[in-house]
């Protein structure tokens, strides 16, 4: 568990299963997914369709719960690019609307960072979004990634093309920002 002030990431617990499936696949077109890749499709599942998946939630190194004042707003995650170079990309997820814009996906997502440097031999994490999400663009770069790649109108949306944007930071990046 990583804390900063009231904002804490740490493994899901089974307790966290129901806040999860309502969180995340109660509805078929909840609000987050118009900022998470909403060129990919999401579909809702049953409470009784997710348990059968659920495994894949708790106490997994790859996605941790975003906690704030001790209710699961969110997740960390990690993914392998490819794991033979460390080649590690991340994400985060806030999938309650009314808690954007103050502040938690920053402090979850330098939390995660942390964590990740500290526990992986790892020489630099990467974020990949959109274009048409300046918030998690913004939030990259507050934590001190740097634009790193631009592709340019490769994902369709609502009748728009976007970019693909591609953010990292080194190890050692990191390590002098904590000075």
């Amino acid at each position: 568990m990583y804390r900063d002030n009231h904002v804490v990431i740490r493994p899901f617990e089974k307790k966290d299963l129901k806040t999860i499936w309502t969180l995340v696949f109660k509805e078929d077109s909840p609000e987050w997914k118009k900022w998470d890749a909403p060129y990919y499709p999401h579909h809702s599942k049953t409470y009784e369709e997710f348990m059968k998946q659920s495994d894949s939630w708790v106490n997994q190194a790859d996605r941790w719960a975003i906690e704030v004042d001790g209710k699961v707003m969110g997740a960390v995650t990690y993914y392998w690019e490819h794991e033979p170079s460390k080649w590690l990309e991340i994400g985060i997820l806030l999938y309650e609307s009314e808690r954007w814009g103050q502040g938690i996906g920053t402090r979850a997502l330098a939390l995660w960072i942390n964590h990740l440097f500290e526990t992986l031999p790892l020489v630099r994490v990467g974020l990949t979004t959109w274009s048409g999400n300046q918030r998690m663009i913004r939030v990259a770069e507050k934590v001190g990634m740097q634009m790193e790649a631009r592709i340019r109108k490769v994902r369709y949306y609502n009748n728009h093309y976007y970019d693909s944007i591609r953010m990292g930071m080194l190890r050692e990046e990191w390590e002098n920002k904590l000075g």
